[in-house]
C-alpha cells in the first residue's frame, strides 16, 4: 500500500549559484559517503550530482509529510547507487522506498514513493 509520494524539481543554475556562494554548501547537503563520491566528479557532473541529491532528499521528506529540519536533517537521508547505478535511499524502516532522479540540461526532478511492506 502506498503511504506517501513526493516530487521535487530543482534548477541546476540555482544549485550552481549556491555552490559558488557558499563553499560549505555541499557538506551541508551531502553525507560523508555522498561527499566522497562528489569529490570524484568533474565540475559539471558535481552540479548535477548535488542537485539530484538535494532534489531526492526534498522529495523524500515531502513523501514522509514533513520537511527538512523537522524530523529529518540533510544528513539523515542518504542517497546511494546500486551496482547498476540506480539510486536508492538508505533506510532503516520497514517500508519500500522507490526513488527516481532525472536530469535535463537545466533541471533535475526527483520522485519518491513510499510503500508499506506487509508484515
Amino acid at each position: 500500500m502506498i503511504i506517501g509520494t513526493g516530487i521535487d524539481i530543482v534548477e541546476l543554475s540555482r544549485i550552481e549559484k549556491l555552490m559558488l556562494k557558499n563553499e560549505r554548501f555541499e557538506k551541508k547537503i551531502l553525507t560523508k559517503t555522498e561527499y566522497s563520491k562528489f569529490l570524484t566528479l568533474g565540475n559539471k557532473r558535481k552540479v548535477e550530482y548535488l542537485a539530484g541529491r538535494f532534489s531526492a532528499k526534498e522529495a523524500f521528506v515531502k513523501a514522509v509529510g514533513t520537511g527538512i529540519g523537522k524530523s529529518y536533517s540533510w544528513h539523515d537521508i542518504e542517497i546511494l547507487n546500486d551496482s547498476s547505478g540506480k539510486p536508492y535511499i538508505k533506510k532503516k524502516v520497514n517500508e519500500q522506498i522507490h526513488l527516481s532522479i532525472s536530469h535535463s540540461q537545466f533541471y533535475v526532478v526527483s520522485q519518491v514513493i513510499i510503500e508499506r511492506l506487509s508484515s
